[in-house]
């Protein structure tokens, strides 16, 4: 992994995943890209990974795509290096631990994406989000168009994206695109907090839950019922004993006394 440009940092089953250009707003240079791709495909295999939190140094998340390096000013990747292993997108498409995305400051057009490929938001109340792509002129390519949409209403889309204009982290959490906004100096803190608690549930079960999620997401109604209905069989079948069901109701009770 790439240390210079991606720092990460392993926790007791949360690793963070820091974004590290912060001179730069974190802009998502080739080399950043192909950093942020080998990471998490090691992530992929890591044993002590359970949970990702992912988040920018400094103070952005990620502007999006390096535009100096597009637009010609600075060098891009060495000659020869190879397109797919600059495709964050589809590595977090494929990624099977849920990833927190701690939304510090700008998350603009590229950064944008990056944060709806999260599967949990928390912002910090400083955040900004934007799609630029209309007025950069680049079509998005790693979902923007589709998943916002879904997340807050297409009309709502529509207008973000055509006009290229900011969304607070507050209306954001108005409209349902993410989980909740804190204060910035507790951003990682309840991140983190956020992530333990996810540790506390029943590892095989949780990543089953968020595999029917993701697989029913672009499906109809009918196609998600039956996606969750073979997958509940199956995990009856293969995962789910009385000895195991009976520990987790006592402990589940124990929890339900100690939460307000």
């Amino acid at each position: 992994m790439a240390e210079k440009l991606v720092q990460v940092t392993r926790d007791a089953g949360v690793t963070i995943v820091t974004l590290n250009r912060p001179e730069a707003l974190n802009a998502l240079s080739t080399g950043l890209r192909q950093a942020l791709v080998r990471t998490f495909r090691a992530l992929k295999q890591d044993p002590e990974t359970e949970v990702v939190i992912l988040t920018g140094a400094g103070r952005a998340f990620t502007v999006g795509l390096d535009l100096k390096e597009l637009g010609g000013e600075t060098e891009g990747n060495p000659a020869g290096a190879q397109v797919e292993d600059t495709d964050v997108g589809a590595e977090l498409d494929t990624f099977e631990k849920p990833v927190i995305g701690a939304i510090n400051g700008y998350a603009i057009t590229g950064g944008f994406e990056l944060a709806l490929m999260c599967d949990i938001l928390v912002c910090g109340e400083s955040a900004r989000f934007a799609d630029t792509h209309a007025r950069v002129g680049v079509v998005p390519g790693w979902g923007l168009s589709q998943r916002l949409g879904r997340l807050i209403g297409l009309p709502r889309a529509k207008e973000l994206s055509l006009t290229g204009n900011f969304l607070t982290a507050q209306k954001a959490e108005a409209w349902g695109m993410v989980n909740r906004v804190v204060p910035d100096e507790t951003l990682m803190d309840q991140a983190i907090a956020l992530a333990r608690d996810i540790l506390t549930t029943d590892p095989v079960t949780r990543a089953e839950i968020k595999r029917i999620m993701d697989a029913g997401w672009g499906e109809t109604l009918d196609r998600g019922l039956a996606i969750e209905a073979a997958a509940s069989r199956r995990h009856m079948r293969d995962a789910v004993t009385a000895e195991s069901v009976a520990q987790r109701r006592t402990d589940i009770q124990a929890r339900g006394r100690n939460q307000p």
